[in-house]
């Protein structure tokens, strides 16, 4: 399948040019296509940052750790609503959206959920849902919000995962329970963080 890539910049209420289009999210995002989805993939740190996305080094993580929690979860959440909304006015759409990601990517598919827009969410190892410390403040709402799904949402971490430990992914299980989400939750044996490749 030939896979067609182009850009489109948004306006947003916090401006910025950046990207987070790293080869790992550009590779997940190409794979998708490559089965007959449009795929769309917001910079999550374009406040912060120039047009190029983040290293995978030390200081690249750094600021993206920084950045994570210095950015506004309203604004995480506009991000998505703009997403959704110009991905729905390709005239190629036919209406269904899903959302996915891994890591930080994981915990905003989450979120994308929130929107009834949205049929169903796969999130990869989703970081800081059990101990709701993303975005400005640490004190995010996802798991409380959770209630507000209304499509189908997988989760899928790693057993041996040490950014959300057996009690958190419990606590999102049972959250998840709790409020009446249509939900999948796998556990992979031995897998740690960043295995989506082993999947």
């Amino acid at each position: 399948m030939l896979v067609e890539e182009s850009h489109q910049d948004v306006r947003t209420n916090a401006h910025g040019e950046g990207s987070m289009l790293t080869g790992p999210v550009a590779r997940f995002a190409r794979q998708i296509a490559g089965h007959g989805y449009i795929v769309v993939a917001p910079s999550s740190y374009h406040e912060f940052t120039g047009s190029a996305p983040l290293a995978y080094d030390v200081p690249g993580t750094d600021a993206g750790n920084a950045y994570k929690i210095k950015k506004k979860l309203a604004a995480y959440d506009e991000d998505a609503e703009l997403s959704i909304s110009a991905l729905l006015k390709l005239p190629t759409c036919n209406g269904r959206v899903g959302a996915t990601g891994m890591c930080l990517g994981g915990h905003l598919a989450f979120r994308c959920a929130f929107d009834p827009r949205v049929a169903a969410a796969v999130c990869y190892f989703a970081t800081d849902i059990h101990s709701h410390t993303l975005g400005e403040g640490k004190q995010d709402d996802s798991l409380d919000r959770a209630g507000d799904i209304k499509g189908e949402i997988i989760m899928i971490h790693g057993k041996s995962d040490g950014h959300v430990p057996p009690e958190g992914r419990d606590l999102i299980r049972r959250t998840l329970h709790e409020k009446g989400v249509c939900f999948s939750f796998y556990e992979v044996a031995g897998a740690q963080r960043e295995y989506y490749g082993l999947v």
